[in-house]
């Protein structure tokens, strides 16, 4: 491991698996999301894969003087911020950079949720970016990225891809981890 993050994950026991293969843009979803830790473990596993990333958080966490300390993290507010759209802000971030991925949680809570968040797959189709799938494995103290789809033209396909990615991987708390379902 080359940075301090990764000796931080290495002496806690994790180890960085897969990483993005040279891709430079991408919507990153992450999952399971079951804890508030998952923030931590998630933001040294990105920092070690070496890539330039910004996490999507709910707005309600930029509060004085929290608003600070997330920014600082690299994490962009997203929900009913005035005047914009959070599919549409990514886009332009994304066309605007040469190099980056968006790491967002489709799930949206630490608390069981069977209907993702569609909108990383929107962010994803509309800047013309793979959808890179990251986890995090308490299980196996694994973190890091499972596989990339290309093909975002369905996302029902896309879904269940996702859904047979992370079958085996458990979250901190797995109960509390549904995969994504239409019913």
């Amino acid at each position: 491991m080359r940075t301090l993050s990764g000796r931080i994950l290495k002496k806690q026991g994790w180890k960085i698996v897969g990483d993005y293969g040279g891709l430079k843009k991408s919507v990153t979803i992450f999952a399971p999301h079951t804890a508030h830790i998952d923030y931590y473990y998630g933001k040294l596993g990105f920092t070690e894969l070496g890539v330039n990333f910004r996490f999507l958080s709910k707005k309600e966490l930029f509060f004085f003087p929290m608003n600070y300390v997330m920014r600082g993290l690299g994490s962009i507010p997203v929900r009913g911020v005035k005047g914009q759209n959070a599919i549409f802000q990514v886009v332009e971030m994304l066309n605007d950079s040469q190099e980056l991925h968006i790491v967002v949680s489709p799930e949206g809570w630490i608390k069981r949720v069977a209907k993702w968040n569609k909108g990383f797959f929107y962010m994803a189709q509309k800047a013309r970016v793979p959808i890179a799938v990251a986890s995090m494995d308490y299980e196996k103290k694994e973190m890091g990225v499972k596989a990339i789809i290309y093909d975002t033209s369905d996302f029902k396909t896309v879904m269940q891809q996702i859904n047979a990615i992370y079958k085996d991987v458990k979250g901190k708390n797995p109960a509390q981890f549904a995969f994504h379902s239409e019913e």
